[in-house]
């Protein structure tokens, strides 16, 4: 199983001492937690995309690229590529770019994001955002999968004769996660080609996450691609460690009374009984995340979300060493026991080379 962190890339004043960090710590504050993942043994790190205040990641693979070359075996991803208002010409170039560079250390995950302004400022509209990303992952599979494509369809010009630079490393496309929290219709997608679902458990209950999970399984299976339980799986979630729970309330509650996302709201109690946001040590963060299993079943990666809401590099770095140290071994450890054998780990470009070259199919 995969483990790692993602981050959004918000730009949030610290409540604590009313501090915002500029553009530049905070673009060079994920490239160290990235690093840090790295050194304590996490496999994935992801970023958001946005293109609007207050986040700064409007260029994922340029922020990966450089990552790409200060790490060895970090696999870089994306916590949401933005299918609805990215040409999918430039999405299958630049990760296809981004492959060569990181050797195959990539993957991605699709999404629409939850900033409805970005459509106009891409030229789209946003009563289209499921027929774009229908649409545009479609003609994103063929660009990596065909040397030579003739496509016309209803949202960008039509494509005569046109090859995509580079080719994908080994011919062999990124694997993609399409994101969603509350989607049938990405899950259905993810189903329909295979690909692997990625549900975003943030802000709702479990209950609703298992729902998601279940109608893609069932699709999977419905479209051929194996048993139910052989689908690949992802979930997000929220974090905040410290060595005992109630040190870790204390600190935690100013950020997220304070957050953009949720300040203001619900009660942190509230919130943490509700969601899968778990505060407190490191053996409630092992247990409640092993209970996501009795929720969706056997899953193939988990991210967290460690860095949001104005906290300082220096406390995310320090909750990196207890999620690397303290929590994931024993994750890893429970979860790869209470794995069937038939039940596949989240794909490599590694396994995708070889299931090509051995002609099994992929998605």
């Amino acid at each position: 199983m995969q483990f790692g962190v993602f981050t959004v890339g918000d730009v949030t004043p610290d409540p604590t001492n009313g501090r915002t960090p500029t553009e530049a710590e905070r673009i060079k504050a994920m490239v160290t937690i990235a690093l840090k993942a790295e050194e304590v043994g996490l496999d994935v790190f992801a970023t958001g995309e946005h293109h609007n205040p207050p986040f700064v990641p409007s260029s994922p693979t340029t922020m990966l690229g450089y990552i790409a070359a200060r790490t060895e075996r970090l696999i870089l991803s994306t916590s949401t590529t933005l299918i609805t208002t990215n040409d999918p010409v430039k999405i299958a170039e630049d990760y296809a770019m981004l492959q060569h560079l990181a050797d195959g250390r990539v993957d991605l995950m699709m999404g629409r994001g939850n900033t409805g302004p970005v459509y106009p400022w891409f030229g789209k509209n946003i009563r289209d955002g499921i027929a774009l990303a229908v649409e545009n992952y479609a003609l994103l599979r063929r660009l990596w999968r065909e040397d030579v494509v003739n496509w016309e369809g209803t949202f960008r010009t039509p494509l005569q004769s046109f090859t995509s630079v580079p080719r994908p490393l080994d011919g062999v496309p990124p694997f993609v996660w399409h994101g969603s929290i509350r989607s049938p219709e990405i899950a259905e997608q993810a189903a329909y080609y295979g690909d692997g679902f990625f549900h975003n458990n943030i802000f709702w209950p479990m209950e609703h996450t298992r729902q998601m999970v279940e109608l893609y399984r069932r699709r999977y299976a419905h479209y051929g691609h194996g048993r139910p339980d052989q689908a690949i799986v992802g979930l997000g979630g929220q974090v905040f460690l410290r060595r005992n729970s109630q040190d870790a309330v204390r600190e935690f509650r100013p950020y997220f009374d304070n957050a953009p996302v949720y300040g203001h709201g619900p009660s942190l109690e509230d919130f943490t009984e509700q969601t899968p946001l778990t505060v407190g040590s490191p053996q409630e963060v092992i247990d409640r995340t092993l209970g996501f299993r009795d929720h969706v079943g056997d899953y193939q990666r988990q991210l967290f979300l460690m860095d949001h809401a104005g906290l300082p590099l220096k406390t995310v770095l320090e909750q990196l060493d207890l999620l690397g140290e303290e929590v994931v071994p024993v994750l890893r450890r429970e979860f790869d026991a209470l794995r069937p054998a038939d039940v596949p780990t989240a794909p490599t470009h590694a396994d995708l080379v070889a299931a090509a070259n051995t002609g099994e199919v992929t998605g």
